[in-house]
Parts: C-alpha cells; structure tokens; sequence
C-alpha cells in the first residue's frame, strides 16, 4: 500500500507574537517544522512528504527545501480541513495518507509507525492519534463508543462539553492516518459553519463515523510527544524537554553530563562514549565529539568536529573547525571558521585561530592570533605573535614550516613563507621570505644611554 504524509505548516502563529513564520521558530537548534520532516523521511522518503504551506511560504520552502520534501500552497488560511482539500490532488494517488502538524516537533517516528501500523491492522477509514495529559484544558476531547473501545464517536471542542463530559480526559492531538479514498469521498462534507468561518479536519471523525466507516484511536506513549507551541513560553518548555531527552540519550549511550539541565546540545549533536561534559557546555548544529573527552565549563563548541581524547578547557568558543585527536585546547582560545588543528597540538589562552591549520604536535600556547595560515608539525608559536594577514582590501596567506620556533611578540606580515627548522628571533617584524634552518631577526638596534634615567630624575626633581 502506498502512503503519503501530508504536514500542516501554514498557520500565521499569532500568539507568539512574532514576525517569523510559526513553523520556523527553532527548538534544538533546528525549526519545529525541521524536526517534524525528520521524524516523517524515516517513515517514507522525502519525496512522499507533502507540506502545506501558507504565512510567509516562500520563506518556510526556502528555509526547508534542502530536505527534499514537496511543498503545497494553501493560498488562504481557512482551517485544516481546508489544508487537505489544498493538498488533495498532490496525494490522490497514495492509497493512504498520515496527517502531522508542523509545529509538533516532539513527535517520533516510532509513534508516528505505531499510528500507522494500528491503522492498518484496525482496517480504518480515520485513525486518530491520542493522549492523555494531567490537564486536558482548550483541547478537543475524544468520546469513544465505549469505555474499551478502539472506535471513535466523535471529538467535541473544550467549548462545546456537555455536563458530564468535562472529565473526558482523551485529547485530539491533530495527529491522523486516513484511507484515502474514504477522505477524498466525504472532505466535501465538511462544513465551515462555526465562529471561525474554517473546515476542521476534526469533524471527519464524526462524518466518516455517520457514513458507517470505522474511526479508531490510538494512544501516544507520551503525552509530550504531541504538544505543540502556541507562545513564547510553550516554546521555551518544549526545548526544555527536547534538550534534557537529548542529555538522557547521551547518557544512555556512554556520555557522561555534569547538570545536564545547565548544557545546550542541538539535537543533531553526537558525543562518543567515556566524553566527559562539564556544565554550561553549549554543543550546536551539527558537531560531532569523539570518544574519551573531556569538555570543560562554559566552552561553546558549533558546527565543529573533534576527534578522540580530545581535552578543550574552561570557555574556549569554537566554530566551523576540526580538532585531532589528543589536541588540548584552551582556555579562552577562540577557533573561528575554518580553523583545522591537527594531533596533540596545543592551542593555549587566548589564542585565536581563523582559516588556520596547525599541524601535528603544534603549539601556540598563549595570546596569539593565526589568521589564514599554515604551521608545520611540532612548530612553536610564542606567546604574542601575530600573522599581519589583511591589508585594508585583501588577505594574504602566511606559511611556516615544521620545527620552526616563533619568538615571543613576533610579527608576520603575509604574504610570507617560513621554512621548515627555521628561528625568528623575539620581537622581530618579519616580512621577507626565511629560508630553512635560517635565524630571522626583524627589529632595531638597541640603545643604552647609561646614567640617563638618574639625571632625569634629578632634572624632574628640580624642576619641581
């Protein structure tokens, strides 16, 4: 049997206050509509995805395009049921369709496969996914056919109870499997006859039930799993929940956290096992650490790939780089874009690197910058140098070979080439080529006037 998903992301999202589109508010680093197509591509390929998009379109299939899914425009907002109707020529042709919402980004795909499985296995016309919080107030509630029962009667709006039903605890999640055929044969039914002016895809359950199709529930294992984000403050709880799910998963696989509550992991992060994390640790987008670790308090490292036994102390800010394996860095060193730091090199305080490699066994160990450079296996760079890489317009490259000692507050102005085995004497400015093995010395001379500082002194005192 053939299965689309359609995912419902074309809601303005008013409650948050916000000029970006709802579905691109972020949790874990990445949008909730991103969380939910990744939940979806592992139950079809990307290609069988559907989403209906509407406030801001273009600027969701922008930001979302590279997944790979299709995008349908619903041109005016007028409700869920709507949505469908918007997207029932693309998915005609499936034999079945699962219905999501883009802006529940908790959802896994092993629920979304338990919906899907339970439909097939019920033999429904409508499978609707369920759950049951502690507080079930502003939700729909579901009424069975009987207190065992699979089958569904109808969803009743919190507005609309009745006495006697204001215990119902069941909620609607906006979460559904439909055959399509029974879908497509009765969505003209539906009517947009309430104080919103909008077809809710809700009452098929009563109008599929009516026409004598079967209509079944099924209950999420957690109630978390189907929360969506209405405000600011729901937002910020669910990628609460997301991050401490995340720190569990870690934990669970090998990772130890220190008050995993004080972190910030994205959800595409992978840590190796026996890493070590301290607290404050913000790990971002996609960085991947090995194994046996250790991540020092307040260190933020984005977008950045370290490899084993990797030491990075107290507050370093690391970014778009790659550390080897068995590299100490920090603390307070700042490893921007492009930086490439090779085995057991050491990059110290407050160093900064940019579009820098450092070969193996390398080491600036103290107040240095490195802009657009390559430094050879075990070269050492004292404390204070600096590469001269831009000149106003452009940037220059500068290129120190292997074993190459760097004196402390040496300046290199690129474009320059150091050779391997190479001294550069401290203080100096270089700016012509070193051959190898060669002793560089760039300053002036020195001048010692002796006695100049007591007659001084003495020219100050009397003076005065």
């Amino acid at each position: 049997m053939s299965v689309a998903i359609v995912i419902l992301a074309a809601g303005k999202g008013t409650r948050l206050n916000s000029r970006r589109p709802k579905v691109l508010h972020e949790i874990g680093g990445k949008p909730l509509l991103a969380h939910v197509i990744a939940a979806a591509s592992k139950i079809v390929d990307p290609a069988d995805i559907y989403v209906v998009v509407g406030h801001q379109a273009e600027r969701v299939e922008a930001a979302l395009a590279p997944t790979g899914v299709r995008f349908i425009l619903q041109t005016e907002q007028l409700g869920t049921g709507h949505a469908i109707q918007c997207a029932q020529q693309a998915v005609a042709g499936y034999d079945h369709i699962l219905v999501l919402s883009g802006d529940v980004p908790l959802i896994r795909p092993q629920t979304i496969e338990q919906l899907w499985d339970f439909h097939q296995t019920e033999g429904a016309a409508m499978t609707l996914l369920t759950a049951v919080p502690e507080n079930p107030f502003g939700y729909g509630r579901i009424v069975r056919k009987s207190d065992q029962a699979v089958e569904v009667e109808t969803i009743i709006e919190e507005k609309s109870l009745r006495p006697g039903q204001e215990n119902l605890r069941e909620i609607n999640s906006g979460i559904y499997a439909f055959r399509t055929s029974a879908l497509f044969e009765h969505l003209k039914d539906l009517s947009a006859g309430n104080s919103q002016g909008e077809y809710y895809l809700t009452d098929m359950a009563q109008i599929l039930s009516a026409a004598g199709e079967r209509v079944v529930a099924v209950t999420a294992p957690d109630v978390n799993e189907v929360l969506g984000a209405n405000t600011i403050a729901e937002l910020v709880a669910l990628d609460l929940t997301l991050r401490l799910n995340i720190a569990s998963r870690l934990m669970s696989q090998g990772v130890t956290i220190f008050r995993p509550e004080t972190c910030i992991i994205d959800a595409e992060v992978e840590v190796g096992p026996d890493t070590v994390i301290e607290p404050c640790v913000h790990l971002l987008k996609r960085t991947k650490i090995g194994s046996d670790c250790l991540i020092r308090a307040g260190s933020v490292i984005d977008n950045s790939t370290i490899a084993d036994s990797t030491l990075i102390r107290n507050h370093c800010v690391i970014e778009d780089s790659i550390i080897g394996s068995g590299a100490e860095i920090g603390p307070f060193a700042h490893l921007r874009m492009g930086s490439d730091i090779g085995d057991n090199a050491h990059i110290g305080n407050f160093v900064e690197t940019k579009k820098s490699r450092m070969g193996n066994g390398a080491k600036a160990n103290h107040l240095a910058y490195l802009g657009d450079s390559e430094v050879g296996a075990r070269t050492n760079i004292g404390a204070g140098v600096i590469t001269c890489n831009y000149d106003g317009v452009n940037k220059y490259k500068t290129v120190i070979g292997e074993r190459v000692f760097v004196g402390s507050d040496s300046t290199l102005v690129a474009p320059i080439s150091i050779g391997d085995g190479a001294y550069i004497g401290a203080g100096s400015c270089i700016t012509r080529e070193v051959p190898p093995d060669a002793l560089a010395v760039g300053r002036a001379r020195q001048v010692t006037k002796e006695g100049w500082a007591a007659a001084r002194r003495a020219r100050v005192t009397k003076e005065c």
